[in-house]
């Protein structure tokens, strides 16, 4: 499976469009492109049950985000509202960007 360019990246603010966490925001902490998921800080929340280890001496239970499937994140732009994202080419630097759709602005 090759890599494909998504539109979402790590450090980028999303929020959640469907699903048990929908209308939840946060940052993207990790993006795994074979899966095609994201783990988003905050939000799909799992409960683990740990055992005792040197890591965690007390063991327990340990709460989690869990990945996302990206068709259900969208990067939300500078006016904090959700957006499709487009690429296109800049002028001054000569580099492809990611810009929103809604608003036009480019996204860092």
């Amino acid at each position: 499976m090759e890599n494909y360019k998504l539109h979402v990246k790590k450090g980028d603010n999303v929020m959640i469009i469907s699903g048990n966490s929908r209308s939840q925001q946060g940052k993207v902490l990790l993006v795994d492109n074979k899966k095609k998921t994201a783990i988003v800080e905050g939000a799909n929340m799992v409960t683990k049950h740990a055992k005792p280890d040197a890591k965690n001496p007390q063991g327990g239970i340990i709460k989690k985000e869990s990945p996302i499937n990206l068709s259900n994140l969208m990067v939300i732009d500078g006016s904090g509202k959700p957006t499709r994202i487009g690429r296109k080419l800049d002028e001054k630097s000569g580099k492809i960007v990611r810009y929103s759709k809604k608003s036009g602005e480019v996204i860092k």
